[in-house]
């Protein structure tokens, strides 16, 4: 079902009613008792922001370690808009500023690592402590193999008391205390919204299970508490404490917090699991689920480490699965791969077995929506290709970075090249205005969406649409009048009718056309009991038919590696369509989402190339197909 709008842009962001008032019987009525001016009263989201949850400054270990001297305030400026020379001593600047901003350093050993730079008498009195003060002051290589060996013993968990400074330090509060005011000074409601918040750093034998905890509130509540860790006795690397701790700060203080997991594709299988690890592998509970759920409303599906969406293996018909795939090991290389692994770190999976967890549990563990950022630990929220500076200093623009060996497995091997980084992703919430309590509260509801550093524009409902809806001209208020907008619950159909979905994408104003917009379904099939998945194209641009398999050509190729550029004659810059499942029974729990593709266009590894005259390996990607992934909208049985 195709549809190409030619020109709904203006009307599709400035009309309509909050999406959680009580939808109408159809679309056709939405003006029924409401006054003649269509934006009157209006209280919906109108417009997409866009800001990343996930940075990292000096004041990480492994990233103070690394040569990164960029502390919050830094990071804030050039988030909002500022040059600033980054920590190689290069200048920078976004082309446009970010909405709102997440510095997220990691609490376990916050304030550790300036200490040990700087070479603090309880630093050097202690051994290991000595060594790594002495490796980093040797500057070049020394520097950063130590600042690998920090980050490897900390996830091993031999790091020295001494290095892993935690809550009851006095460094560790004063290290705090900054981070919230830096937030204070550059939160500016309504122009540039900032959020306190930091990373739950949990890793099990170098088995990525980190959240970044992200607070609603301001210093009068989030000052009250300082981090938790996952040492013990005050921390725990057990995401149910880590509940449990969110529960007692809102108890505790009033206020309002959430945690966004990330890197399942590092985790050895461990994000999404179907039994406890942490308790021998016995049985995942109902309070299991219903504290995932309510804690964790997000997942990160993208960023700088590999997208994380699906999988070529878990997913062969989908050709765009394979995608800035990361899958050579866990977070430091200890543990390989294997197939087994994969259905627990990947979000498409992840979703599919929280469908067969509610089931059984009565509550699905797994229902999140989409999150993109960086993980940036250059201070440098920098996810447009042609803008690149690395996820660590030693990859901030230079002609050797992407052949870079970036990590090794124990026995020497080459676990990847550097090459490999992505330069994503950013999320997308559909916030009533640019404040800390309006965009939480769209976190909260999973009105967001994920891309991989393109500011494109993406709408999603669910529920009751007429075949022509696209022709409306008040597109966002029939989507919120007729049912429900990403994120949310589809109502039990009348008569098990099938539901309809209203998509709409508009291209990113100084970024790619768009290839096409597919709808993504998982389901768990009413006879085997198995989890399916099925991807449709929906709409797309150029004069394209689907194949004899249903497969849709691909849109072409318009990238010249010389300069490297590309042109916007192929694609569209913007795609729309109601389309309804074909396949759907009333009976199978199911969930949908939205997957848009641009066209191709220059990699960084592209304008790396040109930029340092270096002629890259030949299994070097230089060309990529920037995306967004919506929040998945759910149905579940009434019975």
């Amino acid at each position: 079902m195709q549809k190409v709008i030619p020109s709904l842009a203006a009307t599709f962001f400035a009309t309509g009613v909050f999406a959680q008032e009580a939808p109408p019987e159809a679309s056709d009525s939405v003006l029924k008792g409401r006054p003649y001016s269509p934006y009157a009263d209006r209280a919906f989201p109108t417009r997409p922001l866009f800001g990343d949850t996930h940075v990292h400054t000096a004041l990480s270990a492994d990233a103070g370690g690394g040569g990164t001297t960029l502390l919050p305030r830094d990071s804030y400026r050039l988030a909002r808009g500022e040059q600033v020379i980054s920590n190689t001593g290069q200048p920078v600047k976004l082309s446009r500023p970010l909405d709102f901003y997440m510095v997220t350093d990691h609490s376990d050993g916050m304030g550790a690592i300036t200490d040990i730079l700087s070479g603090a008498p309880n630093i050097m009195a202690d051994e290991q402590g000595r060594q790594f003060h002495e490796a980093f002051a040797k500057g070049g290589q020394a520097a950063r193999m130590a600042a690998q060996e920090l980050t490897k013993q900390f996830a091993q968990g031999t790091i020295s008391s001494e290095l892993n400074y935690q809550p009851g330090n006095p460094a560790y509060k004063r290290v705090w205390d900054d981070i919230i005011a830096a937030a204070e000074e550059f939160n500016d409601p309504g122009v540039f919204t900032t959020f306190i918040a930091f990373e739950w750093t949990s890793l099990v034998s170098g088995n990525n299970l980190h959240r970044n905890v992200i607070f609603r509130d301001g210093p009068e509540r989030a000052g009250q508490i300082v981090p938790y860790t996952t040492t013990p006795p005050m921390g725990s690397s057990n995401p149910r404490d880590l509940w449990a701790w969110l529960e007692n700060y809102e108890t505790v203080t009033g206020g309002d917090v959430t945690a966004i997991p990330h890197n399942g594709n590092l985790s050895s299988g461990m994000m999404f699991p179907l039994v406890d690890d942490f308790a021998d592998g016995a049985p995942l509970d109902p309070a299991y689920a219903e504290a995932r759920q309510k804690w964790e409303r997000l997942y990160e599906w993208t960023q700088f480490k590999g997208d994380g969406e699906a999988h070529p293996m878990l997913s062969p018909e989908d050709e765009f699965a394979n995608f800035e795939t990361w899958d050579y090991g866990n977070l430091d290389a200890t543990v390989r791969k294997t197939p087994e692994m994969l259905p627990g770190e990947y979000a498409r999976s992840g979703l599919l077995r929280g469908l067969e967890l509610g089931a059984v549990l009565g509550s699905n563990p797994y229902k999140f929506g989409a999150d993109g950022a960086t993980d940036t630990h250059t201070g440098l929220t920098t996810a447009q290709e042609n803008n690149f500076f690395g996820k660590f200093t030693a990859y901030e623009p230079n002609g050797e970075r992407a052949a870079h060996v970036g990590r090794t497995y124990p026995n020497g091997d080459v676990a990847y090249d550097s090459s490999i980084y992505s330069a994503a992703g950013l999320t997308a919430v559909w916030a009533t205005e640019n404040t800390r309590g309006a965009i939480f509260d769209a976190m909260e509801r999973r009105e967001t969406y994920a891309t991989t550093g393109s500011r494109l524009s993406v709408r999603f409902f669910g529920g009751d649409y007429e075949a022509d809806a696209m022709n409306r001209r008040d597109l966002a208020q029939v989507g919120y009048y007729g049912g429900v907008p990403m994120g949310g619950d589809l109502a039990a159909p009348a008569d098990g009718e099938a539901p309809d979905f209203l998509v709409y994408s508009l291209r990113d104003p100084s970024g790619a056309n768009l290839d096409r917009v597919q709808i993504i379904k998982g389901w768990i099939d009413a006879e085997s009991g198995e989890a399916m998945e099925k991807v449709y194209d929906v709409a797309w641009g150029g004069d394209r038919s689907p194949d004899e398999n249903g497969k849709l050509p691909p849109v072409g190729n318009t990238v010249d590696l010389s300069v490297p550029s590309w042109t916007n004659t192929i694609g569209a810059p913007e795609l729309g369509a109601v389309w309804t499942d074909p396949d759907f029974d009333p009976a199978e729990p199911a969930f949908y989402y939205a997957r848009v593709i641009e066209i191709p266009t220059p990699r960084w590894t592209a304008y790396d190339a040109v930029k340092f005259d270096v002629q890259m390996a030949d299994d070097v990607v230089m060309t990529t197909q920037d995306r967004a992934y919506t929040s998945p909208i759910w149905y579940t049985p009434t019975n």
